[in-house]
């Protein structure tokens, strides 16, 4: 109900996706054929700063006197949980855009669309748990942005290495079997993410 208030948000961050989708392609307007690998490189780069900007205002949004309210109304598991589900979906939305924008303007690259919605779909929540939490740790201090760039990107960089990889796998149409490591490398690490967020944030949440 609060993010329905606050459209213009959400709104932002969508035409902010399609808005860098397009200048990319302006960028690459004089290539007749971008390759494979350019085109998935540069719809993880985008979709990293696009997920970035999204979630960094879970927590740094909320003022003290909402978060009392919050730590009065339910436990910190059930609103970490929350928060990591709806970020989920809200990165899991700005991948299904940055995709479509990526095949009106530029062409779909992808061999097998059902794995590469499939490795989206499952690496928008490994990407919403460990923002997510940086998120609530940097609330906690003066200069939040920039420590959620230092935590945020090191953490991000291991699965998106796997995405690359996994959507890559996609593009050339290999067979599921090969990439079924792949995915269960990213369902680990989003259980992982999960896993911490509800051991760490309890702590934060009490302070």
């Amino acid at each position: 109900m609060l993010e329905a208030r606050q459209r213009y948000v959400i709104n932002g961050i969508l035409l902010y996706v399609v808005a860098i989708v397009f200048v990319s392609y302006l960028s690459f307007l004089h290539v007749n054929n971008i390759d494979a690998q350019t085109w998935n490189a540069l719809f993880w780069v985008i979709m990293m700063f696009a997920c970035m900007h999204a979630v960094s205002r879970t927590f740094v949004q909320e003022s003290l006197n909402r978060q009392f309210y919050y730590f009065t109304l339910a436990s910190p598991q059930a609103i970490i949980l929350s928060k990591i589900l709806y970020n989920g979906i809200l990165v899991f939305v700005l991948s299904l855009l940055c995709y479509l924008a990526y095949i009106l303007f530029m062409g779909s690259k992808a061999e097998n669309n059902i794995m590469f919605l499939l490795c989206v779909l499952s690496g928008s929540f490994g990407i919403s748990s460990i923002l997510t939490l940086v998120s609530a740790i940097s609330s906690r201090t003066n200069n939040n942005f920039t420590l959620m760039a230092i935590l945020g990107f090191p953490l991000l960089l291991p699965l998106i290495l796997i995405l690359m990889k996994l959507s890559e796998f996609a593009i050339n149409g290999t067979d599921w079997l090969t990439s079924l490591t792949y995915f269960l490398l990213i369902l680990l690490i989003d259980a992982i993410g999960i896993v911490m967020a509800i051991v760490l944030f309890p702590y934060l949440w009490r302070d």
